[in-house]
């Protein structure tokens, strides 16, 4: 639950700040198991509680948070948030960015 809250907290401080660092982009709304599913596939950590689940990687397909999908229960779409300019298109590359950057 923790995590989650974590992970929330960095992804709307990045969206707050207007950072140029992070790239905020939506997704398709994944199920927590869809999700628990890819972010066991990219090695990441994921999380769930009343309000949400989502995962974090370090983008090289181990925990971190420098790439974090997350969804809210009460929201139609889920977020990723990834350094740079990225854009991923599915939560697969929104968790492990490929080796080109």
């Amino acid at each position: 639950m923790r995590t989650l809250i974590v992970l929330l907290i960095l992804a709307a401080t990045f969206d707050l700040s207007g950072s140029s660092v992070a790239s905020e982009t939506t997704m398709r709304k994944s199920s927590a198991e869809e999700l628990k599913s890819v972010c066991d596939k990219a090695g990441g950590s994921f999380s769930q509680d009343a309000n949400g689940y989502g995962c974090g990687t370090n983008c090289e397909g181990k925990p971190g948070t420098d790439c974090v999908l997350a969804c809210k229960n009460n929201e139609k779409n889920c977020f990723a948030q990834v350094p740079g300019r990225a854009r991923p298109t599915s939560p697969l590359n929104a968790l492990v960015r490929s080796p080109r950057g």
